[in-house]
């Protein structure tokens, strides 16, 4: 990060001290760009243990004197590795000072690091998402051989109707997650649900399965009984894995995760996991429901999303640069 010396900016890596600070960075970000905060200590701090991943190596901060004015992260973290992904942000008042260009160096430095990582004749993509809002983030990108391959909606509902009854196939029927025997059953049946969504990459479980345990030992906003199973007998055929407070309105709950395995699709369980999840979700008081999706859904997901009420309230766009040619092993298509 020579460029940001030479501006008499400073950088090392993140600290565990780092976390009040980083929040206040990251939503004075998004309040410049679409008014609102969108960040929380808990979350980064439940993102920064995660297993394999290492402030020391995958972090970056930038301060001009004792103020921290841009951040960068590096996720690189489950076999095949030919997907790893940077995210970072620039104060508004920092713009324009070769800083957001520095961060992009060090990710595809940290990436190039890591290309030994992927079978030797795999593409290797670099990724990085940037609201749609935030022209000079994509300029950047774009005038660095990034293109867009993704758009994904946050979609959202508001609870100002009577929400239907959840209509089960014959056969289903819905229960609460059990942390004791229920994780890798649905780390399994999440992985083969979203085999037909675009990006995904064949990877072993086994690895996945540390992550998941992390997120839910850590994440203060766990709740099993937010976390609803779609079940046929003792098979868990699709998933609504709900958190009673979004972390942009602590007022909405948020669809974290939602997914019906392939043999189970068109017969109205995605839907029916909704209503669920949106009646329960009331009852404890939310105002409305929020979740992400890609908005060309190779599943048609987010039409499903329509018909239970929902509709975009902003898009993020998934920018990509081919680091390394080769054979794609991502799901670009059904």
């Amino acid at each position: 990060m020579q460029s940001v010396t030479k501006l008499r900016y400073t950088h090392r890596p993140a600290r565990r001290d780092d976390v009040e600070a980083l929040v206040e960075l990251l939503n004075t970000c998004s309040r410049h760009t679409f008014g609102r905060d969108q960040f929380n200590a808990n979350d980064v701090r439940t993102e920064w243990g995660t297993p394999g991943f290492s402030l020391e190596s995958d972090t970056r901060l930038v301060f001009r004197g004792d103020q921290l004015v841009a951040y960068v992260d590096f996720w690189n973290l489950t076999a095949p590795h030919v997907r790893p992904m940077f995210w970072g942000r620039v104060h508004p008042a920092h713009t324009k000072r070769g800083i957001g260009s520095s961060l992009v160096d060090w990710a595809e430095e940290r990436a190039a690091q890591s290309l030994p990582l992927a079978p030797a004749d795999a593409q290797v993509t670099l990724g990085q998402s940037v609201w749609e809002e935030d022209r000079e983030a994509q300029a950047l990108l774009i005038g660095r051989e990034y293109t867009v391959a993704r758009r994904f909606y946050r979609m959202k509902t508001v609870f100002n109707r009577a929400i239907p009854e959840p209509a089960w196939p014959r056969g289903i029927t819905v229960r609460t997650f059990d942390p004791d025997r229920d994780l890798e059953p649905v780390v399994r049946a999440v992985d083969d649900a979203f085999r037909d969504h675009w990006g995904y990459v064949e990877g072993p479980v086994e690895q996945r399965l540390p992550l998941w345990r992390h997120w839910i030992t850590t994440d203060e906003e766990f709740d099993p009984k937010l976390w609803f199973l779609a079940v046929e007998g003792d098979e868990i055929v699709g998933v609504s894995l709900c958190r009673q407070a979004d972390s942009e309105d602590p007022n909405q709950g948020w669809v974290n995760t939602l997914g019906v395995r392939k043999p189970w699709r068109r017969r109205g369980i995605a839907l029916a996991l909704l209503h669920h999840s949106f009646r329960e979700l009331q009852k404890r008081g939310r105002t409305g429901a929020g979740l992400g999706v890609d908005a060309t859904s190779l599943t048609g997901a987010h039409r499903v999303y329509a018909r239970a009420g929902m509709s975009p309230e902003r898009t993020t766009l998934a920018l990509e640069k081919v680091l390394r040619p080769g054979v794609d092993l991502r799901r670009t298509s059904l």
